[in-house]
């Protein structure tokens, strides 16, 4: 009778912290379901390697004229150790790099905030997938286990932008992720 008394205790300990734990995401790939990989190409600064972007979404042409039209995930797979800090910081200065007008002070620190949350640490083969709400904001999940929620549409669009505003540093990687160039 003793050892039947931990053993239902456990049982009902598990049980009651199976009830009351947090919900589980399933994932970015529940974030846009009918996503197929639409495009896919190599980000290299100064000859060196840093990530393959690909691009998950409904593959058609409407999706390559009107990118931000419908939902989409950027998954970046990493081939270098980059910090948090510098994956936030070069976030940010190509947001500001790219912003038509000055973004305020206040904003720029809600996003950096924001994106301290989001992103962690990579090594090689880590990855870290952004997933684009139109009109509600950003998802990110690294190595597929979601980090932040972020209900800024605003923040969304220019984050994304950084790889798919005509403007982008990267032009050759926007066309291969938008499936505009071959492979």
């Amino acid at each position: 009778m003793r050892r039947l008394i931990p053993a239902i205790s456990l049982a009902v300990l598990l049980t009651l912290s199976t009830a009351f734990a947090a919900p589980t995401h399933a994932g970015w790939r529940a974030d846009v379901p009918a996503a197929q990989l639409c495009g896919q190409g190599d980000f290299r600064m100064i000859g060196f390697l840093i990530y393959t972007a690909q691009m998950w979404r409904a593959c058609d042409a409407a999706n390559q004229a009107a990118p931000f039209a419908t939902p989409f995930a950027l998954k970046l797979i990493y081939h270098r150790h980059i910090t948090r800090a510098r994956l936030v910081q070069s976030s940010l200065d190509e947001i500001t790099r790219m912003a038509a007008h000055p973004i305020d002070a206040a904003t720029l620190q809600q996003w950096r905030t924001a994106m301290q949350r989001a992103f962690v640490g990579v090594a090689p083969g880590d990855s870290i997938t952004g997933v684009f709400l139109p009109g509600q904001g950003a998802r990110f999940y690294a190595d597929g286990r979601l980090t932040a929620t972020i209900d800024d549409p605003a923040f969304a669009k220019r984050f994304f932008g950084i790889w798919l505003d005509r403007d982008t540093r990267a032009p050759g990687l926007r066309r291969h992720l938008l499936g505009r160039a071959s492979s």
